[in-house]
C-alpha cells in the first residue's frame, strides 16, 4: 500500500474539512499524549514481567513451569437453559 503525496493532501483536506483547522493541532496534541501515555504503559508492563523473572530462584521456575505443563485444560459447562414453570403465564 503506497501512500504518495496526492492522497497525504488528500487525506490532510478530509481532516481540515472534518474537524476544522482549529481543532487539527488539538487532536495531535491529544494522540501524542495518548501514545505516549501508551508507551509508558506497555513498557512498565514489559519491566515487570523481566522484574519478576529475575527474581524468581530456579526452583520457583522450574516448579512453575511443572504446574502449568501438567494442569490439563478445563472444558468449559454448558448448562440447558430450562424454561420456568410459571414462564408461559
Amino acid at each position: 500500500m503506497n501512500i504518495g503525496p496526492p492522497e497525504i493532501i488528500l487525506i490532510l483536506l478530509v481532516l481540515v474539512l472534518l474537524f476544522g483547522a482549529k481543532k487539527l493541532p488539538e487532536l495531535a496534541r491529544g494522540s501524542g499524549r495518548a501514545l505516549r501515555i501508551f508507551k509508558a504503559e506497555t513498557k512498565g508492563l514489559m519491566d515487570d514481567d523481566e522484574e519478576d523473572s529475575k527474581t524468581k530462584t530456579q526452583e520457583q521456575r522450574e516448579i512453575e513451569a511443572r504446574n502449568q505443563a501438567s494442569e490439563p485444560a478445563r472444558p468449559i459447562e454448558v448448562t440447558e437453559h430450562q424454561p420456568r414453570p410459571d414462564a408461559d403465564r
